[in-house]
């Protein structure tokens, strides 16, 4: 990957945390294109890392190995459309624009063998702690296939799916999931507060607490279910706890949760993929 060329097409949050994971990784910041309409935001990148930037999207795509299409989704097709007159179909197009399906691009670019990889990051790629689901159309070959891969391994975990449609499931677990587990967090905050705790103390306990536990799942063999059930001693504060949890209805709504954001997923998906959306 070393002698690739790699190009951002928008350079928000996003781009920035995928540049400064590859730098980060080793590889060259001279290898890589940014390309964005707003002038602060390239003077901010250009301060950041030793990049090359650009006003111009096709300036920025010549002659890159990879373009990553990191823009907002309601301007993907336009941004597409505009670089279908000079593509080069053996380019690797990533896209992390949430809710643009790998048929409606190649339908934009007017290139049915581009190879294209559609990329589910979450906001916690920000800080390199980040959960990502990648989608590949046909035209991927192995070695691309290994080139996203490492791209987005760079800000985190990166697992493959075979099938598209699976990636609204992905959207409302990891994408939506961040915003579940704050949710979470804040409700406890506000408990142990009321409890009697003081603002910073209930803040850096529940957060620590939060932090731990996924620690500890991530590194186990276990199931989230026998974690659970080994910090929920017989007659104990965690089973009380549990109990309340339960009795509430806490696993109707989270699938109710989910199930909801995976429709929603998939009616935004049907709206951005019709032509001039």
């Amino acid at each position: 990957m070393q002698d690739c060329k790699i190009t951002f097409i928008g350079g928000g949050n996003m781009a920035r945390s995928l540049i400064g994971g590859l730098i980060e990784d080793g590889f060259n910041p001279q290898h890589i294109h940014v390309a964005d309409p707003e002038p602060q935001c390239l003077e901010l990148l250009s301060e950041l890392y030793p990049i090359h930037t650009h006003s111009n999207n096709l300036n920025a795509a010549e002659g890159c190995n990879i373009l990553i299409l990191a823009v907002k989704p309601q301007q993907l097709q336009t941004v597409v459309k505009q670089l279908a007159a000079e593509w080069d179909k053996d380019r690797l197009l990533i896209s992390i624009a949430a809710g643009i399906r790998l048929d409606d691009i190649s339908r934009w670019l007017e290139q049915a063998e581009t190879p294209i990889v559609r990329a589910m990051p979450n906001t916690p790629s920000l800080v390199q702690a980040g959960a990502t689901a990648l989608c590949a159309n046909h035209a991927v070959s192995t070695a691309q296939h290994e080139l996203a891969e490492s791209i987005l391994r760079s800000v985190g975990l990166a697992l493959w799916v075979e099938d598209e449609a699976k990636i609204d499931a992905v959207t409302a677990l990891s994408g939506s999931g961040p915003a579940y587990f704050f949710l979470v967090m804040e409700a406890m905050e506000v408990a142990a507060k009321e409890l009697g705790l003081d603002d910073e103390t209930a803040r850096l306990l529940c957060i620590q607490t939060a932090f731990g536990s996924a620690k500890m799942a991530l590194e186990s063999d276990e199931s989230t279910a026998v974690l659970r059930e080994r910090v929920t001693s017989p007659g104990g504060t965690t089973e009380r706890a549990i109990h309340e949890l339960e009795d509430g209805g806490l696993r109707s709504l989270f699938e109710n949760a989910l199930v909801a954001a995976a429709l929603r997923s998939r009616e935004l998906a049907n709206q951005l993929g019709q032509d001039n959306a």
